[in-house]
């Protein structure tokens, strides 16, 4: 295990800036997953980190040790990569013994850690095929094993489920935090899956063009976002975001006239602000306050047992959970019910969230991820 410490990290090709002058402490242990949209500078740092990249200004430091002039053997990292990288003249047995070989270890001790690591896989009964011969999931293991046999202080791992099917995606998330744990390794797990980030990470990096958003625990980021842009990055489907004008302290006005009861705000009448709200957090088909809170039906979608409603609501697209008897059985309108403590609220300028007095509270709220391929 490592401790990793990133200060004013930042990467540029020419006048082209990646990433900029990033922090980032990762603890001993820890299992963390940085987030973001493809060309986010994800990928980037992780190179960053392995030695892959040369970095253009700022320090990584592994165990205390500044490594921005170690060669990547030489920093005790091991990277699973997107596209398995396996070499495919080679057995499995050999493409995980491969890094062993190459540093002198003697063949027995070799294949006893071949042996342990293929066990631990369940790849014991494959050590003599090639890659072509396997399955895509079973070439992500063989990968994952030629990394863990090396013992590393810290494990990389670059989108590397991307290209598995839905099941298998599911399947190798749970290999991989289980065998995050057994080892309890320092991970670093670079994904644009929003899903992946949920389920797997001890702490999430939410980065958007080259900059990072949010840190925070999984609960953290999906009750608490810190900028418009997580808000509407982070959830499947993405928070509903909609414009709206202060009218009053707890009351503002959408495009269209709709009327939203909002927490206190510290916001004079007339000022622009955009609130957000999950699709599961909107009362559906009830019993309501107001009858004119009411969604213009355009499509479902069919989940089994629930079913997204996507719609017109305040002159904005919105989408919602309903349950899927119902949501089947409204085919033109559906009755909202929002509830102020269920409301997120950002500045249309900064896109930085506006802190409310409910905040505190939804983090004791469970977190509820509709099921995604």
């Amino acid at each position: 295990m490592a401790d990793i410490s990133i200060r004013k990290v930042a990467k540029s090709y020419g006048k082209t800036s990646v990433v900029e002058a990033l922090d980032l402490d990762i603890h001993s242990g820890e299992f963390i997953v940085v987030l973001g949209p493809s060309g986010c500078g994800k990928s980037t740092l992780l190179r960053m980190i392995a030695g892959l990249e040369e970095i253009s200004a700022g320090d990584i430091a592994i165990d205390g040790t500044i490594v921005n002039r170690l060669e990547p053997r030489e920093r005790g990292c091991a990277m699973v990569f997107q596209n398995y990288a396996l070499y495919p003249h080679m057995s499995v047995a050999d493409n995980m013994g491969y890094a062993l070989k190459v540093a002198g270890v003697a063949k027995a001790e070799r294949l006893a850690r071949i042996g342990r690591v293929a066990e631990t896989l369940g790849l014991t009964a494959l050590l003599d095929r090639r890659p072509a011969q396997l399955s895509g999931g079973q070439r992500q293991r063989v990968a994952m094993g030629r990394a863990m046999i090396r013992e590393p202080k810290v494990f990389l791992f670059d989108e590397p489920l991307s290209n598995l099917d839905a099941k298998l995606r599911v399947q190798m998330r749970i290999e991989i935090r289980k065998l995050h744990n057994r080892l309890s390794a320092t991970s670093i797990f670079v994904t644009h899956d929003q899903v992946e980030a949920m389920t797997l990470a001890d702490r999430i990096v939410v980065m958007n063009a080259g900059k990072v958003e949010q840190i925070g625990t999984p609960l953290e980021i999906w009750h608490r976002p810190a900028s418009r842009f997580v808000a509407g990055f982070v959830g499947m489907p993405p928070m509903n975001l909609l414009e709206a004008t202060v009218e009053t302290e707890t009351r503002v006005r959408l495009a269209d006239g709709t009327p939203i009861d909002t927490p206190p705000l510290a916001l004079r009448p007339g000022a622009a602000v955009v609130i957000g709200i999950r699709a599961e957090d909107v009362r559906v088909g009830a019993a309501v306050n107001d009858p004119g809170l009411v969604l213009a039906v355009d499509f479902v979608e069919q989940l089994g047992a629930a079913a997204l409603v996507h719609g017109r609501f305040g002159g904005h697209d919105f989408v919602v959970t309903a349950p899927a008897a119902l949501a089947e059985g409204a085919p033109e309108g559906l009755a909202l019910g929002i509830d102020p403590p269920a409301l997120h609220l950002f500045d249309p300028a900064t896109g930085r969230r506006l802190a409310t007095a409910n905040d505190a509270a939804a983090l004791a709220r469970p977190t509820a991820l509709a099921p995604t391929a």
